[in-house]
């Protein structure tokens, strides 16, 4: 009975955990990466809960204790991450809304100034489950979050082109303030195609003659920024192809979007 007890308030205050910041964790035992029952159940249970937020994508993060050498953490933690991943996919999230898989190693800590040291290390054995809620604008924010979506809606491309157009780089040129005003602002660039039949992932980019022109016109943005002396440590870029249409017509499925994923 204790042991239900245990459960049911840890489920408790995950839920309470993921309203409130958006975030959930889970724990490993020493040296592993495969999760126990008991955790397996936080996630499924905040998952199917009715009180759970809404939430349009996550991000995954994992971590190790202080024991080991670096290179070995590293792995360790990816594979943890890799677990809670497969987790959420097995109870039917899509892949698409997890965003961030990154294991971030071993947590250094100051043994001597630690009091639990044992309890410190097992909080340390864990991956970072955060829930997003998108918005949505077509500027930066005055005070940009994690999971702000920034759909450049003016940078429009021509069909089957990922050439950025003088008008896209006077565009993009705009939201470079933005981007030099929040120095520690980090982001994915998203690119997007239209007018592609179904039984294809993406378009054929005329440039290259190869299906990537999602992948493509989010390149040429990046490398744009990178140009613009923006750190290509704040910037990843992805083509999602024609998976997300605006419904506003072809031109404006012709895009690239930012999603800020750190601040």
């Amino acid at each position: 009975m204790k042991r239900v007890t245990q459960i049911v308030l840890l489920l408790f205050f995950g839920f309470l955990s993921a309203q409130e910041n958006g975030t959930q964790s889970v724990y490993f035992e020493f040296d592993k990466f495969n999760l126990n029952q008991d955790q397996i159940s936080t996630i499924t249970g905040l998952l199917n809960a009715s009180n759970t937020p809404r939430f349009d994508a996550i991000q995954l993060y994992g971590y190790c204790d202080d024991r080991g050498s670096e290179d070995y953490n590293d792995k360790l933690s990816n594979k943890r991450v890799a677990t809670v991943q497969k987790i959420l996919l097995a109870n039917g999230i899509a892949l698409n809304k997890i965003f961030i898989c990154e294991g971030r190693g071993r947590v250094i800590i100051a043994k001597d100034s630690v009091k639990n040291l044992q309890k410190t290390r097992g909080r340390n054995r864990r991956v970072d489950l955060i829930f997003i809620k998108n918005t949505s604008y077509t500027s930066f924010p005055e005070n940009p979050k994690v999971g702000d979506l920034i759909i450049l809606d003016k940078i429009e491309f021509e069909m089957g082109s990922s050439v950025l157009s003088l008008k896209a780089k006077k565009e993009l040129d705009k939201n470079i303030v933005s981007l030099q005003k929040y120095k520690s602002l980090r982001f994915e660039i998203k690119g997007h195609v239209c007018c592609t039949s179904s039984k294809y992932l993406d378009a054929i980019d005329k440039e290259t003659d190869e299906r990537n022109l999602s992948i493509n016109r989010a390149k040429n943005v990046f490398s744009y920024l990178r140009s613009k002396g923006i750190n290509p440590y704040r910037m990843t870029f992805k083509g999602y192809g024609n998976r997300f249409p605006l419904g506003k017509g072809d031109s404006f499925d012709r895009r690239v979007e930012f999603l800020i994923t750190k601040i």
